[in-house]
């Protein structure tokens, strides 16, 4: 095994080797807990420390996109992300104006993230839940009712908390981002010795506000 791909003890005891596994990554979500806590995520060493744990049937990550952008700083992202074993759920972001005439920009992918969860319900044991959105605790509670057992993975060290309170409490495990650090965090290495296109903007930016809804 990979040690630098190995979770640590305290959150690989929490699977079952035989178990079917899939990660669903709320990725404007998990990015801001990442940077409140000061690091970046590597992903592939994200996905090779679950798939270690069990059978890893698939990891989806959400993104919205600015789709009339000459360059999108998140696009090396997500195309490393597609070919590299990520299923990619991604959709343009929609601009407003709100009452007090600032143009903000939202991009909220919740609905499509809690479909893909439920469909996957039938085909998995374990499913890991990387957000901290307490609009989740009832597609939590309603995967448990089905008999998969729901892991949330977000941070309570950050100020203020990224995780929701009741989303914690209805998770089977909750596991610390920070906890997953040093086995998850991109290790900052000099360009002229960049390892591939994922060394380059590999957490990617917050290409829009998390908390707008819609």
């Amino acid at each position: 095994m990979d040690r630098n791909s190995t979770l640590p003890r305290e959150v690989s005891k929490l699977f079952y080797k035989e178990e079917r596994l899939a990660l669903f990554i709320d990725g404007a979500n998990l990015y801001a807990a990442a940077r409140s806590l000061g690091f970046d995520i590597d992903y592939k060493r994200l996905r090779d420390g679950f798939a270690n744990e069990g059978r890893l049937v698939r990891a989806f990550y959400y993104t919205a996109l600015v789709e009339d952008q000459e360059y999108s700083p998140i696009r090396p992202l997500v195309d490393w992300l597609d070919y590299n074993g990520y299923t990619m759920v991604t959709k343009p972001t929609k601009e407003f104006t709100d009452a007090s005439g600032r143009r903000k920009i939202k991009g909220n992918m919740d609905i499509e993230l809690a479909i893909d969860v439920m469909e996957m319900a039938e085909r998995v044991d374990h499913i890991l839940l990387f957000s901290g959105d307490g609009d989740f605790r009832r597609l939590v509670e309603a995967v448990q009712r089905k008999g998969v057992r729901v892991s949330v993975v977000s941070t309570v060290r950050s100020q203020p908390p990224m995780v929701a309170d009741e989303l914690r409490r209805q998770a089977d495990n909750f596991i610390e981002l920070q906890d997953l650090a040093p086995s998850i965090a991109r290790v900052h290495q000099h360009r002229e010795s960049s390892g591939g296109p994922h060394d380059h903007h590999q957490a990617g930016p917050t290409m829009y506000d998390p908390d707008e809804r819609g």
